[in-house]
């Protein structure tokens, strides 16, 4: 089944939640929308940090494919990261690994 709602209604639905609401939301989306396991798309914004970039990437295999997109004014980076992910608590722990690092937007 196909994840029913774009990345921009659900950054505008999470941004009024506290982060322990925005889990618990997020959670129930992905177990009732999805089938485990699968690849899921995650997408952060960071500070143009070598090294902001090198701890978001640390938090993920070797095996996961990335992306990086440079804002028109070079002050942050956009990363995405594709990942095989088992549950729906595995993408929530992984979040949680991310949201660890200072200053890190996750989308």
């Amino acid at each position: 089944m196909k994840f029913s709602f774009t990345i921009k209604t659900a950054l505008l639905y999470l941004c009024n939640m506290d982060m322990e609401e925005q889990f618990k939301s997020l959670h129930e989306k992905l177990s009732k929308d999805l089938n485990w396991p699968q690849v899921y798309m995650f997408k952060f914004i960071v500070a143009a940090s070598t090294q902001k970039i090198a701890l978001v990437h640390s938090k993920f295999s070797d095996e996961a494919i990335t992306q990086q997109k440079e804002s028109s004014g070079g002050k942050y980076i956009s990363i995405t990261v594709k990942e095989v992910m088992l549950s729906a608590d595995s993408v929530i722990e992984k979040y949680m690994e991310v949201s660890t690092i200072e200053g890190v937007i996750a989308l």
